[in-house]
């Protein structure tokens, strides 16, 4: 029984075979072929999902959103084409159908998903990690370029049947425009290919371009990018790039010379000097062991001599800190051997204040004083007393001179120059009054203590005596009758104004007020 074959299931095989089994499962799937649509449409999503999947977490591809488009419209197009599915909608009683334009946006991200293949299976694995050769990023752009540029032709010659001729026509027709257009990116392209090839720097390297020291940090399709070391970053377009001395700092190996100057006494001898030097650069940071610094006399300067240090460094980026080191070393160093470093020097002609001009504007100050009715009492020597004791003050020209409402600790006598007078009042300001050259300001607040009634600002450029409150006290301390003088004289002004000797009729009441006034300004003043 063990030799014998059994038969029922070649019998089975036939049976599903046979032509009959056949049509009916055909008609099945005519009747039911919308249900296999909406049915394969999420099998064919989540296999691609589960794909991508493996592909991101084991062979580590960068896969993002655009593959789970890519799936989406892959599964939509697939389903539609196995079932032949229109997949259209129905607008103004018409349907229009998108299933072309799905098959369009999928070959487009499909062109992405093959993008991250080759970076990772060709770039990564194969040049980089197989063979240990770094593919230039510029490169790898120029073939994702020509990866769409196909799926582009493609498109066109299959999706929507262009002829051959008329594409490679096209470009023709267009060249002279695109030429004079893009004639700059063409020539960034081709500079950028230029680079790459020729080999004249690599990301990491430090250049000195247009003098300035910076390292590359990419080189794409239209420019390279440079990071000095301040951290500051440089956009310079290839073609710029190739018109420009580049000194590259790490070819043909990483080590490099620096210079740096300093000034020492001229007193100081060359030989010892040197030797100061070199001792103080070869113990410094950042400066390589591989080449002992060298010292050169440089120059013979008018304050001392200039001496240059030539050091050596591996990485460019430690080159202030380097500096910096050095620099620090000799400065002990040369003030550990009694020897000076020299400042600039220069020859100043110093001249005392010119006091005639200072003299003139108080003389004058005094003639404008002398017009003033509450200073016309004062003899000279009184006022030759006060007025040198104040200080010559410039305004310009717009500028205020005293402010509503602020203390008033000093008066002001306006040498030349002119100025407006305004007061504030509910809320809007009113210009009163012009000073000019001889006026004085500022004294009421100055010998009553009240607030500033008015703003001054100057009209034009303005020359002015300023008298503070301390200086009058201390001529007032000196000239006791000068303080019973202005005190009376202040009352009775004040009296004035308020109209108290016109309301008065009698002798006595008017002296006791004066009285009262003078010292209650008597007061104040001291």
């Amino acid at each position: 029984m063990s030799g014998v074959i059994s038969t029922r299931p070649f019998a089975f095989l036939g049976l599903v075979l046979s032509p009959e089994w056949l049509e009916s499962c055909f008609r099945f799937f005519e009747s039911h072929k919308d249900l296999f649509f909406w049915a394969s449409f999420p099998g064919i999503y989540l296999l691609m999902v589960l794909v991508g999947r493996h592909l991101k977490r084991r062979h580590r591809v960068k896969l993002n959103l655009t593959y789970h488009l890519f799936a989406l419209s892959t599964a939509v197009y697939v389903s539609a084409k196995l079932f032949d599915e229109p997949l259209a909608v129905t607008a103004w009683d018409k349907p229009i159908g998108f299933r072309h334009e799905v098959g369009v946006i999928m070959c487009l991200l499909g062109t992405l998903f093959l993008v991250a293949l080759v970076d990772r299976y060709v770039w990564e694995l194969y040049f980089h990690e197989k063979h240990r050769i770094k593919i230039p990023k510029f490169f790898s752009q120029v073939v994702k370029l020509v990866l769409f540029v196909i799926t582009g032709i493609l498109i066109l010659v299959y999706g929507y049947h262009a002829e051959i001729k008329g594409l490679v026509l096209a470009p023709s027709v267009l060249a002279v425009i695109l030429g004079l257009a893009m004639q700059n990116l063409l020539g960034n392209i081709i500079a950028g290919l230029a680079l790459q090839f020729g080999k004249a720097f690599k990301d990491g390297d430090w250049l000195l371009i247009n003098n300035q020291y910076a390292k590359v940090i990419d080189i794409n399709w239209r420019s390279t990018r440079l990071l000095t070391n301040d951290d500051v970053s440089i956009d310079v377009p290839n073609l710029d790039m190739t018109k420009s001395i580049i000194t590259n700092l790490n070819l043909p190996h990483n080590l490099h010379a620096m210079r740096l100057s300093v000034l020492v006494d001229n007193s100081a001898p060359p030989t010892r000097v040197k030797d100061i030097l070199l001792h103080a650069a070869s113990n410094a940071k950042g400066v390589s062991g591989e080449k002992r610094p060298k010292v050169f006399l440089k120059n013979f300067g008018e304050s001392g001599v200039e001496y240059e240090v030539k050091f050596y460094m591996d990485d460019h980026e430690l080159y202030n800190e380097s500096c910096d080191a050095i620099r620090t070393n000799i400065w002990y160093s040369l003030h550990r051997h009694g020897i000076r470093m020299p400042y600039p020097t220069r020859t100043l002609m110093l001249e005392k204040p010119v006091r005639k001009k200072e003299q003139e504007i108080q003389h004058s100050a005094r003639m404008m004083l002398r017009q003033h009715s509450l200073f016309q009492t004062l003899t000279d020597e009184q006022l030759d007393s006060l007025l040198p004791r104040g200080r010559i003050v410039h305004f310009g020209m717009g500028e205020r001179l005293i402010q509503q409402g602020d203390d008033g600790d000093s008066m002001f006598i306006l040498v030349s120059g002119e100025a407006d007078v305004a007061i504030v009042r509910d809320g809007k300001s009113a210009k009163v009054a012009v000073l000019n050259s001889g006026d004085c300001f500022g004294e009421m607040s100055l010998l009553t203590g009240e607030k500033r009634s008015a703003t001054v600002s100057a009209v034009k450029d303005c020359e002015v005596v300023e008298i503070g409150k301390y200086v009058l006290a201390r001529s007032l301390k000196e000239n006791p009758e000068l303080l019973q003088q202005l005190g009376a004289l202040l009352a009775k002004r004040q009296m004035e104004m308020e109209g108290i000797i016109a309301a008065s009729s009698k002798g006595g009441v008017q002296d006791a007020t004066v009285v009262r006034y003078t010292n209650t300004f008597m007061k104040k003043l001291s």
